[in-house]
């Protein structure tokens, strides 16, 4: 039972190790038990996505901090950036977030929060996993935690997003389009921007337990799109199953993504002087149009490794408030202490009634360059090996084509099976064909 933990916790297909019942209840013990180390009274709060599997996974790690002497806070279905912020709200010492966020129903998984609302470090992830070798032991019956529902969390959740917006700014004049992806913001999200004055149009907010981003949301806008010029609306807002992801839609019914409004926000705080150190985090993935804009306007660029965790270190390392990824993982670190959704969206919304521009207006001043992801799914057993002979001379091959104007990654997922290959360069169909001809060595 080691190195369990992936870039963002531990995920993977329910039913196969580690995503199972007997699992969650070890670590669930072994969380408590470290947690128990610094503090005897030692306390957590537990949220979920829509899953249908949540429910199981919730009763086996409550099972497995109460074993431990660990008090539990049960929120129900709930945000990840929710939990980051309720945790230091409410004092608990971690909060516990059961979700496969982007991922189909059929895939689960947990992550943990300290007590300053940040992710846990490499070094607790250890202790945890040094602890999961050991036999789980409960405490006596008069030492097992103690359970309860936290029934006002909705509420405060609500109002911290509001909170991160100008008193004097309100949405009245906008129409939008909502994708709440079946997920964990669908009794949340459409409450926030209509509390805010804006017109909602909400969708995919009906979650069944097994359409959690099934054909919608971040990772899928073709319904939003639609819908947002079937409307005549503004824009369109799509979050994932767990809140944490955000892609808008213009009027025009055309994607904005993660690394245009880190741009938009990026652009807009420069400005007024709201950006520290004038320095942005992106990542490998980050497109060279953005980076190229950022530089034209005097923003400085650090890349960090795939992965918001990453981007988070880069940001708490060198004293940043903005971060983010194409993929919509952004954060507001002046706001809040996770990528979060709802509280980007605002901050792009507040951007876009203080400049009376709209966002297909604000994405112009950044040119992405033509980018092709392509995942390859490895087979069983089989390891992404970087130093393959076959696959530094198609790099390098390719790299000779696509000269200065372009750039190849090639990388392993953290969370699937996958090995990632993205071709990026000024000649749409020369990216194109040089990242089928790297996938193709897979």
């Amino acid at each position: 039972m080691t190195n369990v933990f992936g870039t963002d916790g531990i995920r993977g297909k329910v039913g196969e190790y580690p995503i199972t019942a007997d699992f969650f209840l070890k670590i669930g013990w072994a969380v408590g038990c470290v947690l128990k180390e610094n503090d005897d009274n030692a306390h957590v709060i537990i949220g979920k996505d829509t899953r249908t599997s949540g429910y199981m996974f919730e009763s086996a790690l409550e099972a497995g901090f109460l074993s431990a002497g660990v008090g539990v806070g049960l929120l129900g279905p709930m945000p990840t950036p929710a939990i980051a912020y309720l945790t230091k709200a409410y004092g608990a010492n971690a909060g516990v977030v059961i979700s496969a966020s982007h991922n189909g129903h059929q895939d689960n998984g947990v992550k943990f929060f300290n007590s300053e609302g940040f992710k846990f470090s490499d070094e607790l992830q250890k202790k945890i996993e040094e602890k999961l070798q050991e036999e789980m032991v409960s405490v006596a019956s008069e030492e097992i935690g103690k359970a309860k529902r936290n029934e006002q969390a909705i509420g405060r959740y609500i109002e911290f997003c509001k909170s991160s917006l100008d008193r004097k700014v309100n949405f009245k004049e906008l129409k939008l389009v909502l994708d709440c992806a079946n997920g964990a913001t669908y009794h949340i999200a459409p409450f926030v921007f209509q509390e805010l004055g804006a017109t909602v149009i909400t969708i995919n907010n009906s979650p069944d337990g097994s359409n959690i981003n099934e054909n919608c949301g971040a990772t899928n806008t073709r319904m939003l799109q639609s819908r947002v010029i079937s409307e005549n609306a503004d824009l369109g807002i799509a979050l994932d199953g767990d809140g944490d992801r955000l892609i808008f839609v213009d009027s025009n019914g055309e994607l904005v993504d993660g690394d245009e409004l880190v741009f938009i926000i990026a652009n807009y705080w420069n400005e007024h002087n709201l950006l520290n150190k004038n320095t942005v985090v992106g990542t490998q993935m980050t497109n060279l149009g953005m980076r190229h804009a950022l530089k034209k306007i005097g923003v400085n660029f650090i890349e960090a490794k795939v992965g918001d965790r990453f981007v988070m270190a880069e940001m708490l390392k060198n004293n940043l408030v903005l971060g983010g990824e194409g993929s919509g993982h952004i954060i507001c670190l002046n706001y809040a202490t996770s990528g979060d959704g709802i509280i980007s969206a605002l901050k792009v919304l507040e951007i876009i009634v203080k400049t009376k521009h709209t966002i297909g207006e604000l994405k112009l001043a950044m040119s992405k360059y033509p980018q092709t992801l392509i995942n390859v799914q490895l087979k069983k057993g089989k390891k992404y090996n970087p130093q393959d002979e076959e696959l530094l001379a198609k790099i390098k091959e390719v790299e000779d084509e696509l000269q200065e104007e372009g750039r190849v990654l090639i990388r392993p997922s953290g969370t699937e099976p996958l090995v990632r290959v993205m071709v990026e360069g000024k000649n749409a169909s020369l990216v194109r064909e040089s990242a089928e001809k790297l996938a193709a060595i897979f």
